[in-house]
């Protein structure tokens, strides 16, 4: 698979030099144009590389914290499926991150409001089963150690 990574810097640098604000709120699902990335990392598609995000916590007018879609539905704990637009979508709870309001291109709609609280307790089950102390350990001492490792 060849990766776009020149084209996106060029995308990267037009974005950065934006000087559009964007109004967004907890629930907007956008079109963002989150990059090419590395690896297993999500990346938008097309020439704008985009994907549709999410918004889970707006931290101010600029920051927010979201969470990727795709359409390929998945049956486990990393992935939560719900309705959007009359079509099964699935958040990708692994790929987690911070965006810049300047990546937003336009918005798309907005999760309902029982499918963002089970999304929030999904990504709370989560971070929690990440950071339960590992079986057969009884105090916290080491804990940074198990997870890391």
């Amino acid at each position: 698979m060849s990766k776009k990574f020149n084209d996106w810097n060029l995308v990267k640098q037009a974005i950065n030099n934006q000087k559009k604000k964007v109004y967004f709120k907890e629930r907007d699902i956008f079109f963002i144009r989150i990059g090419e990335n590395i690896g297993f990392e999500q990346s938008g598609k097309g020439d704008m590389f985009l994907r549709p995000v999410i918004v889970l916590k707006r931290f101010n007018n600029n920051f927010f914290m979201g969470v990727p879609l795709t359409t390929t539905i998945k049956e486990n704990k990393y992935y939560f499926n719900f309705k959007f637009t009359d079509k099964e979508s699935s958040a990708i709870l692994s790929q987690i991150r911070a965006f810049d309001s300047k990546r937003i291109k336009h918005k798309i709609g907005v999760i309902n409001k029982n499918d963002f609280s089970e999304l929030k307790k999904r990504i709370g089950m989560l971070y929690l089963d990440m950071l339960a102390l590992p079986e057969g350990k009884d105090d916290p001492e080491g804990i940074c150690e198990s997870i890391i490792s």
